[in-house]
């Protein structure tokens, strides 16, 4: 029979369980690491991303390390192994993750400027070039970024196939140039006459991205703009990658963490500013149906490959 002693040790003891589990998860994971996908070059991306690894670091309790992969695929074998506990990813590498079994959840992911949490894939060519549009480029060489890069790659594919175009038989090359800055520095260079890569808005791009830092310049040493690019081919919307956690983690540190999102863009506007270049409006919670239409993408490109 309860009464009252009865009731309030059983409090006492809810109470303690709530420190307790926190400590049990403390003691198995001491440490936490950040996994991030290398959409720009590793300087870049580590300053872009250290500031979140300390507020995280702060909110959870647990010191969280930043590993900047040197490619996509890095990022998914390091959850496949549990040495990456949370992630960034595209949204192909994530669904590229979900479909070889990586236990790994989106906690949430960006809302841009234009209040929308997605951006499109585009093909550039340099504005001085003859290319006006992507039938132009028959015979030409085309710069992707990665494998399993959304924008720089599988998006393209599927998209230019549901136009008509096979990219192995419209191009005359195509290479992987590893990241999104280093395909838009191959097509400046020369070493290619297109480059696939990501456009959020007409003022968020790779390329003013890279204009801001100084990196694009004309051979007489200028500073180059977005105007010194032009997109002839440009895919439907693509929702934007998330940021995820192992499955295998405590419910508890799950929730601390995805708390911990949520309140980045208030509790520290900086560090949210930061990933975006100030670009961005807030996060958005997501779930795995929100990336179903990335992996039938992926599915699609999958099958198209072997019947190659």
């Amino acid at each position: 029979m309860l009464n009252r002693r009865t009731l309030v040790a059983a409090a006492a003891l809810a109470l303690a369980a709530g420190p307790a589990l926190a400590q049990d998860w403390k003691a198995k994971y001491p440490e936490l690491t950040l996994g991030v996908i290398p959409s720009e070059n590793a300087s870049g991306t580590v300053d872009r991303y250290t500031p979140l690894t300390a507020y995280l670091s702060k909110e959870i309790g647990v010191p969280v390390k930043l590993r900047v992969a040197n490619d996509y695929a890095a990022v998914i074998e390091g959850q496949r192994a549990g040495n990456i506990q949370l992630a960034f990813y595209g949204p192909a590498s994530f669904a590229r993750a979900v479909m070889t079994g990586v236990k790994t959840e989106p906690l949430v992911n960006q809302k841009h400027e234009t209040g929308a949490s997605g951006y499109y894939s585009v093909i550039y060519v340099r504005a001085d070039s003859p290319y006006k549009t992507i039938e132009d480029l028959k015979g030409k060489s085309l710069a992707f970024v990665d494998p399993n890069s959304t924008s720089g790659n599988q998006a393209p594919r599927f998209f230019l196939q549901k136009a008509g175009h096979d990219v192995e038989k419209l191009f005359g090359k195509t290479f992987f140039a590893g990241s999104h800055e280093n395909a838009v520095l191959a097509l400046v260079q020369g070493t290619a006459d297109a480059a696939a890569n990501l456009y959020n808005s007409d003022t968020d791009t790779t390329v003013t991205r890279m204009v801001t830092k100084g990196m694009l310049k004309k051979p007489d040493g200028s500073p180059m703009a977005q105007s010194d690019f032009r997109v002839v081919f440009k895919s439907e919307f693509l929702p934007e990658g998330p940021f995820t956690v192992l499955s295998s983690l405590p419910d508890d540190l799950k929730q601390t963490i995805r708390q911990a999102f949520l309140d980045l863009p208030a509790k520290d506007k900086a560090t949210f500013d930061k990933l975006s270049d100030g670009k961005d409006l807030g996060l958005n919670p997501v779930t795995l149906k929100d990336y179903q239409p990335i992996i039938e993408m992926l599915r699609y490109n999958d099958e198209q490959r072997k019947r190659s």
